[in-house]
């Protein structure tokens, strides 16, 4: 029986863009590669995708007694979350906003047939 394990992150302070470069990499793998992948990844999106991913395995061990041998990553998506604007003052008297992008983590896992 086929049971979909997630887990979600939401307002992970790096771009939606960079957490997807990253996220790329352990798509389709299996969970300890994965974790393995992501441990040692120096990308700093890599750290919220690995806390994610923990909580995934940790979840379907407890919620749905699946063993974490057995388990790979479905899927692993990230969608952009809110933007905060702050004030940058350029010359003359313009105004040049920084945008802190934020992202919405989900990661999706299966057993491996």
């Amino acid at each position: 029986m086929e049971h979909d394990i997630r887990a979600h992150a939401r307002f992970c302070p790096h771009s939606a863009q960079k957490v997807r470069l990253v996220a790329a990499m352990v798509r389709g793998k299996g969970v300890m590669e994965a974790q393995n992948i992501l441990k040692f990844t120096s990308n700093a999106a890599a750290h919220p995708l690995l806390k994610v991913l923990n909580s995934a395995i940790a979840n379907a061990e407890e919620n749905f007694g699946v063993s974490r041998d057995d388990l790979s990553v479905y899927r692993i998506f990230a969608d952009e979350g809110p933007t905060r604007r702050w004030r940058r003052y350029g010359a003359r008297g313009r105004f040049k906003p920084w945008l802190r992008r934020s992202s919405h983590v989900t990661v999706v896992l299966r057993e491996a047939v």
